[in-house]
């Protein structure tokens, strides 16, 4: 048994927060209240000035396991995670080869079984992400797959896509949509702006994303499927998902942190390590993303965790793989951005990073209750570090050097400890 005395005790489900002591037994939340160390308990954790919050989930990360682990691996993602304050992960499906088959979505799992905390997976929507022909979407799901998706490239057949939602609809899965029209993009990664006529290129508009939200969301309300928009980047398309809600459309959509953060000027700042599909763009869109946020457009707070080698982000701007590491940072960029500056209570961000992500895959964390798994992160909010080091295989951030509000402390998963960093 572990007693976790004396934090802030965030109550997800009812946006609530208070002071109290946490019992951990057998893997569950056993009791939480006021309770006194006699001496019965295996560990004793100190959480006074530390928030006690559900572990965090993130519905998108990139492990590049099975075919790319010189970039990352399961067990280094996994570790990566449990930093952040993540107790569980869905990675995506585009892996080498690509997870469209039982084969590949088994060893995710059965690898994702030896870290410390919760590993799952999408599988591909289509055969070898190449947008023509569906997966067994049925018996992929029977060998474990969370949900579907082809995420890194585009949907661009519709009908393949409706009836991918279809057969989604009947397993009661999500499915998770990159959404950008290739036809629209000259220069991925780079936002078509102010920044991008400075480097003498053109980029990549927003249309491109617009143009398949408004598709999809209208799919998604034809089909009855839930369907998740990935790191939504634009006004439009956040408008588009407000509008396709109150129609009834069964759509959420996930922001990234560094969507939140930065604008497509960080690319005159940081060259590749500020290139991600879709690109970071205007204040204008991300303000619009903050306000998705605040009235529940935008669901969910996703890293979208891309790590590349070194040589490969050194490349010139225009040859450099997108994405950027996330899962070491996210939290305490979020507690930066949003909690610091008043646009959220600490109850909602931890509502967006944890219970919400937890209930588009139908899990049962994400909760600080009685009975709940005993999956939680303990952090101070008030703590000031500096991004320095990484669990993570990568260093492709452009936060590194930031200094930023919210250590880890703690993060337990199964009621074991998975990670501590306790000064």
């Amino acid at each position: 048994m572990i007693l976790i005395q004396g934090g802030r005790v965030i109550d997800t489900e009812r946006n609530q927060e208070k002071t109290a002591d946490v019992v951990l037994k057998d893997g569950i939340i056993a009791g939480i209240g006021d309770y006194r160390d006699d001496g019965s308990y295996e560990q004793v954790i100190d959480a006074s000035g530390c928030v006690v919050a559900p572990g965090l989930v993130d519905v998108h990360v990139h492990f590049r396991d099975p075919g790319l682990t010189y970039k990352e691996d399961i067990q280094t993602g996994a570790g990566a995670a449990a930093a952040g304050g993540f107790t569980t992960v869905v990675c995506m499906a585009n892996t080498k080869p690509a997870a469209d088959c039982a084969e590949i979505v088994k060893y995710v799992i059965r690898e994702g079984e030896k870290t410390g905390i919760h590993v799952l997976t999408c599988a591909a929507v289509s055969v070898g992400m190449k947008g023509q022909e569906l997966t067994d979407m049925e018996k992929l799901r029977e060998a474990g797959a969370a949900g579907f998706t082809d995420d890194g490239i585009p949907l661009m057949n519709g009908e393949l896509l409706r009836r991918a939602m279809e057969k989604a609809r009947e397993l009661d899965v999500p499915v998770s949509l990159h959404e950008e029209d290739p036809s629209f993009i000259r220069n991925n990664g780079i936002h078509h702006g102010e920044a991008a006529k400075q480097l003498g290129i053109y980029g990549s508009p927003a249309i491109a994303e617009d143009s398949l939200v408004a598709r999809d969301c209208m799919i998604a309300l034809d089909t009855g499927a839930k369907v998740n928009i990935q790191h939504i980047s634009s006004v439009k398309a956040v408008e588009a998902v407000r509008q396709a809600k109150k129609m009834g459309a069964k759509v959420t959509a996930e922001v990234t942190p560094h969507h939140i953060t930065l604008t497509e000027e960080a690319v005159l700042q940081y060259g590749t390590l500020a290139k991600m599909n879709p690109p970071l763009r205007t204040e204008e869109d991300r303000r619009a993303l903050i306000k998705g946020l605040l009235d529940d457009t935008i669901d969910i707070i996703a890293t979208d965790h891309a790590p590349h080698s070194r040589e490969e982000k050194e490349k010139p701007l225009t040859e450099a793989p997108s994405g950027i590491i996330g899962l070491e940072t996210s939290l305490a960029l979020m507690i930066t951005e949003l909690v610091d500056k008043g646009y959220m209570t600490m109850a909602r961000l931890m509502a967006k990073m944890s219970l919400n992500p937890a209930r588009l895959y139908g899990l049962e964390c994400g909760r600080m209750a009685e009975g709940a798994p005993a999956d939680l992160v303990i952090f101070n909010p008030d703590e000031s570090f500096t991004v320095q080091k990484f669990c993570s295989k990568a260093r492709n951030s452009p936060f590194t050097g930031w200094t930023l509000k919210g250590r880890v402390h703690y993060t337990i998963c199964q009621g074991k400890v998975v990670y501590r960093n306790v000064l």
